[in-house]
């Protein structure tokens, strides 16, 4: 039985350790603290839950896969793992600690993945002995739905790297999508970050309101949701870090953050996570956040 080692137990490490453990990996789930992990693993207990409530999985499919994840504190029983997934915050420098660490830890056949979109493969891969078992491999929001994830090889990827990468996501159940070389925030988020930012400029020139947006993207390029529900799903807060990236590494105007997401910001206004964002989701039903309605 091979197994997984995830670092980070936050929304995309507690869906990725899901994942592995439903394809019936052995997997480690960690993070510096133990009540951390155990507050994400009743998120994912209560998702399981709901599955059963809806017919799409039994009760005992629920305990075999609750019985595959391991919580642990920091890197404790990496040296275990077939692949190390880190899916910490989109913070380089972290990243490279936790790699560096990682490394010395590890089997020295095993696999070093990062979820990142917005860091340099090949700098994180720098502060570690054996750079070309470092690759990226970005899952999709949330994991357990999402089919595609985006394969990112550093310079110094090796071949066999890659190719276990890819190995590894189809015995999850998923499909991979390569990319030919580095490049910020790959192939998928640079692309949607993108679309995202003009829709917030349309939106800010006044252009059309968020509810009037969503329902152009939904209803005429057959989205399965707009623009401004997308980012609050995945936070207005982590939407303004990665165009500011894009912006500061390309230069590319198309990704200069609007500064209307400063503003958000300031106000709390997060998205799902914190109640608030473009829409209101303590409403029922969502509606856009009054500041949007003025």
């Amino acid at each position: 039985m091979k197994t997984v080692f995830v670092i980070g137990s936050g929304t995309m490490g507690r869906g990725i350790a899901q994942v592995a453990a439903q394809a019936k990996y052995e997997v480690y789930l960690s993070d510096i603290q133990l009540d951390i992990v155990k507050r994400n693993m009743d998120i994912v207990e209560a998702g399981l839950q709901r599955q059963i409530e809806k017919g799409k999985i039994t009760k005992g499919e629920v305990g075999d896969i609750l019985g595959r994840i391991q919580m642990v504190q920091n890197l404790e029983n990496l040296e275990k793992a077939d692949y190390v997934i880190e899916a910490v915050l989109e913070d380089v420098a972290l990243k490279r600690e936790i790699f560096k660490e990682a490394d010395r830890k590890a089997k020295p056949e095993a696999i070093l993945a990062s979820n990142t979109t917005s860091c340099s493969i090949t700098e994180i891969a720098s502060a570690v002995a054996a750079p070309e078992r470092v690759i990226g491999m970005h899952f999709f929001n949330p994991p357990v739905v999402m089919q595609l994830v985006e394969l990112m090889p550093g310079i110094l990827s090796s071949r066999r790297t890659v190719e276990k990468a890819k190995e590894f996501v189809v015995s999850l159940g998923k499909e991979a999508v390569t990319t030919k070389k580095e490049g910020p925030a790959g192939v998928t988020s640079r692309i949607l970050a993108g679309l995202l930012n003009e829709a917030i400029w349309v939106l800010q020139e006044g252009i059309a309101s968020v509810e009037a947006i969503d329902r152009a993207m939904v209803l005429g390029c057959n989205h399965k949701m707009g623009p401004f529900a997308l980012i609050d799903l995945i936070g207005v807060d982590i939407h303004f870090a990665k165009t500011q990236m894009l912006y500061k590494k390309t230069g590319d105007a198309r990704y200069r953050p609007c500064y209307l997401l400063e503003q958000m910001m300031a106000a709390g206004l997060l998205g799902k996570k914190s109640g608030r964002g473009f829409y209101d989701y303590s409403k029922d039903p969502v509606v856009p956040t009054a500041f949007f309605d003025k």
